[in-house]
């Protein structure tokens, strides 16, 4: 029976109780020019910058009264477009179902989405489907058999999903949530910028990885989606990606100018989850819409982001 909103609501998990893909089961492990930054210090977090292999601490809800937020839900985000933010998270969704993890891939990119070109998939039903009533998320799940994970496609090409109703998208969320419990992590593709419609969608997830490059733009970006998130949600664990760096020490020191910019304006240290080298490999895979895991498993851009994974399960 539909929900009142118009979005019908079947139960889950999956039919089986198994693998929505009736596949495999649990997880096998449980210096450049200064920017111009402002913004107020933001209390709750600490100042203390971790180290690359800190584990994420505990993504549980703090309270009774707080909207349950699944741990299992990483929300991968970027401020400025074009940084490699949907490739990463359809690599990091590959890494972790390699890694015997039952993983969705959730294009939340409400404008321009993307995930599916990405990879050649011609969905039956997408995003577009479930927002307009017709079919359930469930029912728009698209198993990935040559990556092992499943994929909830935005609808490529269209703008319409970007001005849903907040009460619409936060029926959406709230049926993510459930959804999640079938899968042992989510993994959450928002849009680019810091929209109303991102940050609503970005409040299923426990803890983000925002993906930035060494531009001063991109940095900047960046910055700006940290800061108004952390004003909204103090207790969320957000860390950095520096991607498409020409060499792991450049990556270092394009995190370190934008952990000094939170440290001295906001008062926080978001982490470093990790930094992935520039690789012609990439924009080849993408030509060819497959994943870089499995076209070129061996580049050094597929490797950072199989360490990224392998730390992120060490959590």
């Amino acid at each position: 029976m539909p929900h009142q909103s118009g979005f019908p609501r079947p139960p889950y998990p999956s039919p089986g109780g198994g693998h929505p893909t009736g596949g495999r089961g649990g997880c096998l492990c449980r210096g450049r020019r200064r920017l111009a930054l402002f913004g107020g210090p933001v209390t709750g977090m600490s100042s203390e910058a971790p180290t690359l292999g800190t584990p994420f601490p505990s993504m549980a809800p703090r309270s009774a009264g707080t909207k349950v937020r699944m741990r299992n839900i990483l929300a991968i985000a970027s401020g400025k477009g074009g940084v490699g933010k949907t490739w990463f998270a359809v690599t990091l969704s590959h890494a972790l179902s390699k890694r015997g993890c039952r993983t969705l891939l959730f294009d939340g990119d409400l404008g321009l989405a993307n995930v599916d070109i990405q990879l050649g998939l011609m969905p039956a039903h997408d995003l577009g489907s479930v927002i307009a009533g017709k079919k359930t998320l469930h029912q728009a799940t698209t198993p990935y058999p040559a990556g092992g994970f499943d994929v909830i496609a935005g609808r490529s090409g269209s703008g319409s999903l970007a001005n849903i109703p907040p009460g619409r998208l936060q029926i959406l969320t709230e049926d993510l949530l459930l959804m999640s419990q079938s899968y042992d992590r989510v993994i959450l593709d928002l849009g680019a910028g810091v929209g109303k419609s991102i940050r609503l969608l970005s409040r299923a997830a426990g803890a983000m990885l925002v993906v930035t490059s060494d531009e001063p733009t991109s940095l900047a970006d960046a910055y700006a989606f940290i800061k108004i998130t952390a004003m909204e949600r103090r207790d969320v664990d957000i860390r950095v990606v520096v991607n498409a760096c020409n060499s792991t020490r450049e990556g270092e020191r394009t995190y370190q100018t934008l952990l000094k910019a939170c440290q001295g304006f906001l008062k926080i240290s978001p982490p470093l989850a990790g930094i992935v080298r520039r690789d012609t490999r990439v924009r080849e895979s993408i030509r060819n819409q497959t994943p870089i895991l499995t076209r070129y498993p061996n580049a050094e851009a597929a490797m950072d982001v199989e360490a990224i994974a392998e730390r992120l399960l060490q959590g």
